[in-house]
């Protein structure tokens, strides 16, 4: 378990991480997700002891990284795919990291297996393309069989196949009990591996929720019913607390409700309905409403 009590790291006059406080409980894949300079990479170097925070804390298990021996074996991560020496062979690059981590080298083998790199491991870092070195990255970061996992943008530069690859790997290592932390700026894949999510921005938390909860907070998120009588459906709703809208001249748009509530209400004011169905935002959709006020680096013109 990853445990972040008031973390904060300051740059000068720049807050980087500012008060973030969160657990991230085993057993699932946590999406980590955040505009550009939202701190992210930041926060994940913190964690793994890479940077000083300014205050508060980051625990892996109950303790700081550096109080962790061997720690391949608790925590793997992946943050830089381009980190290894260029000039030494995958195989050697996981070789020194199992001997300086008291690890088997016979597990060295068995990690550049599972990630299909077996008939690459004797070639150069520096001669990988980025999904190979993504790769390598992934099978250092799996070396120690460790229960805490962190991958920042795992599927940069991996074709469909290693993309579908990854989302399977994070969501069987969850499976098997395993904490899994994952930073990544491709809405789509991440509403298709993560359980939980964290959102940040300009240092901050935004959101701490499961990915259902995120999606469902948003206002395209709604229960669609088409009846010959909207305008009294839409009276009804409102009288009882719920948000709704007229779309058209047969359709009703409620939010902030289940489907199940829509359709009582309306079969207890006796109104006809002939549809009901829910209409659900995308991850994408819901993270830009969160996220709207908060991003640093945005783009302005046509295309923007």
């Amino acid at each position: 378990m990853i445990s972040l009590r008031g973390l904060t790291k300051r740059y000068g006059a720049r807050t980087a991480v500012d008060d973030l406080s969160l657990e991230l409980r085993p057993g699932a894949v946590t999406g980590f997700l955040g505009p550009n300079g939202a701190g992210k990479s930041t926060t994940m170097r913190l964690v793994l002891g890479l940077d000083r925070p300014s205050a508060g804390t980051a625990l892996i298990g109950g303790v700081p990284y550096h109080r962790i021996s061997n720690p391949l074996r608790t925590v793997g991560a992946l943050l830089d795919a381009r980190a290894p020496h260029p000039g030494r062979s995958g195989r050697a690059h996981l070789t020194a990291l199992a001997r300086s981590n008291g690890i088997a080298t016979r597990r060295v083998g068995e990690v550049l297996e599972s990630v299909g790199m077996a008939g690459a491991a004797g070639r150069r870092a520096g001669a990988l393309s980025l999904g190979m070195s993504q790769r390598l990255g992934i099978a250092a970061a799996l070396l120690g069989d460790p229960e805490v996992l962190m991958f920042d943008e795992p599927v940069n530069g991996l074709d469909p196949d290693g993309v579908r690859w990854v989302r399977g790997l994070m969501r069987s290592l969850a499976a098997e009990g395993r904490t899994v932390f994952v930073s990544s700026h491709l809405m789509s894949e991440m509403q298709l591996t993560a359980d939980h999510l964290v959102v940040i921005g300009k240092g901050r938390l935004i959101a701490d929720a499961p990915l259902a909860e995120v999606i469902g907070r948003s206002s395209l998120t709604a229960v669609l019913a088409r009846t010959p009588h909207a305008g009294d459906l839409a009276g009804r709703l409102r009288a009882a607390g719920i948000a709704a809208e007229r779309v058209a001249e047969n359709e009703v748009a409620a939010t902030g409700a289940p489907i199940e509530r829509v359709g009582d209400l309306a079969h207890e004011a006796g109104i006809r309905l002939h549809g009901l169905r829910t209409r659900e935002a995308s991850l994408e959709q819901a993270y830009h409403e969160l996220t709207e006020n908060s991003v640093e680096y945005g783009a302005t013109g046509a295309g923007a």
